[in-house]
Order: structure tokens, then C-alpha cells, then sequence
């Protein structure tokens, strides 16, 4: 059982998880994930680590409320346990000193690239962060993201925030004014997002790495459920990942097989809504 010693919402429908997990913050570094159940009955969530802290013993995670396990996770609060925590899992960023590097966060997606942004700030590079979102108010951790770059720009699909645009635009910028100084691209966000961030890099020819969120269960190698094709082989991202070469990856299998279980996902949602629903008028 791990206890949560804190919870606090960051933008709409995005939490903010801080729990007690000594011996997986010991072994925590950028880039790696676990995989955590809301009870005894949930679905084992795969989430990538957003902090960590060695001294303190925790484990933090930025969590979305999108689906039935989803919810169920963000309804704990400090006090609760988590039935189970499993990691760290996958393989860690690779954190050298490559210059320049361009960090691209979209959404939720500013929490797993904070770590990374900050430990490569460490390792001697010249950081900018590019940090995206739809509106103003799902924009979270500016300050964090920014106390660890050299530049730090924001943009929003709006304009109420920052530039006016999607994030390709001022990273299609950072490439054509120095392409040649840019040692690496780092993009975390949705899948649609990470593709085309992939797609202006790839006339740069600019080492281009994105985080994949992939369909997953058991995190080990065993089920299959999270492969993907890169560089035209099949890699299993819970084990292999779950960071990859962007310009390999095959991203139209990649968003088609995210789409796979939308049906089933709908169905478990209005449940578990009707549900919630039937609880709370039993409450008066």
C-alpha cells in the first residue's frame, strides 16, 4: 500500500500526485515510468514520473482524469493509499551533454519533461523548453519549467497565453535559425502532437527523441499490448522505451492502434458516470 501524502489540482481535470515510495525514489532518473491501481479491482495505469525526490522517499505524478481509471485515481486523496506501484520501469532519457537541446511539452506532458529538462540542465546543456497547451488554463508547472531553462517560451492554441500557435511553429523556428547547433529534440505530449513535432525535425535531420504512451498492461515485455514499429522492427515500449527515435517511429500504426479500444473505453466511462450518479443521489 502506498500512501499519498499529497494531491493538488493543477489545471482542469489534471492532478497533481505526491506519494511515500522510499525504495522506487531511490532508483528513480528521468524518462522512467510506473505503473500504479487506483484499488484492488482497477486497471494498472502506466504514468511516467514527473519528480522525484531521494532524501524525501516520493514518487510525483501529473494525472489526467480522462477515463473510468483515470477518475478513479485523481477521487484518492492524501490520507489513501494506492493499492500498488510498480517501478521504476522502462529505460531512463539518455542525459550527456548534446549542446543545444529543444524540450517540447504538450499538456500533461510538461510533467514527464521537467525531470528531463532539469537533469540536462546539469549535464552542462543550453535548454529550451517550447511548452504548449490549448488554452491558458491548462498550462501547469510554467515556474518549475522555467527555473530549469535558458528559454523558456509558451504558446497556446488561443493565444490567451504566450504566442498564438501549435508548438511546431517556434520549434520550426529554433531549427531554422540554428539547426546546426541544436543537438537534440525531446518531444512528451499527445500522439498527434509528438508526430509532427517529429515531422519538422526530420528535414534538420536533428536527433529527435518522443516519449510514447502507449496501450499497456503488465509493463514487463510479456503482453505485447504496448508495441509499436520503429525503424521498421517491433519494439515493446514498456521495455525498450519508452523513449524512441521519433523519425522511426511508424506514428499512423501508432495512433490507430491508440484508438483500438475507444468503444470499450466510452462504455466503461458512462458506467462508471451512472454509477457516480446513482451514489450521489443515494446521498441526497
Amino acid at each position: 500500500m502506498i500512501p499519498i501524502l499529497k494531491k493538488e489540482q493543477r489545471a482542469p481535470n489534471i492532478f497533481e500526485l505526491v506519494v511515500l515510495n522510499p525504495r522506487l525514489a531511490r532508483k528513480a532518473q528521468p524518462g522512467h515510468f510506473v505503473i500504479v491501481m487506483a484499488d484492488p479491482a482497477g486497471e494498472r495505469i502506466p504514468l511516467t514520473i514527473a519528480d522525484f525526490d531521494r532524501d524525501a522517499g516520493t514518487i510525483t505524478m501529473v494525472v489526467m482524469a480522462v477515463g473510468t481509471s483515470t477518475r478513479r485515481l485523481v477521487g484518492l486523496n492524501p490520507g489513501d493509499c494506492l493499492e500498488a506501484m510498480i517501478g521504476p520501469l522502462g529505460q531512463p532519457s539518455e542525459i550527456r551533454n548534446f549542446g543545444t537541446v529543444v524540450l517540447v511539452a504538450g499538456g500533461v506532458g510538461a510533467a514527464p519533461i521537467y525531470p528531463i529538462a532539469r537533469a540536462l540542465r546539469e549535464a552542462g546543456n543550453h535548454v529550451v523548453v517550447i511548452h504548449g497547451a490549448r488554452s491558458a488554463n491548462l498550462l501547469f508547472w510554467q515556474d518549475r519549467l522555467a527555473a530549469v531553462s535558458h528559454e523558456y517560451l509558451v504558446t497556446t492554441d488561443d493565444g490567451t497565453s504566450g504566442e498564438k500557435a501549435v508548438v511546431t511553429e517556434p520549434l520550426r523556428r529554433l531549427l531554422e535559425s540554428g539547426g546546426d547547433r541544436i543537438g537534440c529534440v525531446y518531444a512528451i505530449g499527445p500522439a498527434v502532437m509528438m508526430k509532427f513535432c517529429a515531422e519538422t525535425c526530420r528535414p534538420f535531420g536533428v536527433k529527435t527523441v518522443a516519449s510514447l504512451n502507449t496501450i499497456m498492461i503488465d509493463g514487463t515485455g510479456m503482453c505485447g499490448g504496448c508495441r509499436v514499429r520503429v525503424g521498421g522492427e517491433t519494439k515493446f515500449t514498456c521495455v525498450d522505451g519508452p523513449e524512441f527515435d521519433a523519425l522511426a517511429v511508424d506514428w499512423d500504426l501508432f495512433l490507430s492502434r491508440h484508438r483500438v479500444y475507444q468503444h470499450e473505453e466510452k462504455c466503461s466511462l458512462e458506467r462508471y458516470v451512472a454509477q457516480q450518479e446513482r451514489t450521489q443521489a443515494a446521498h441526497g
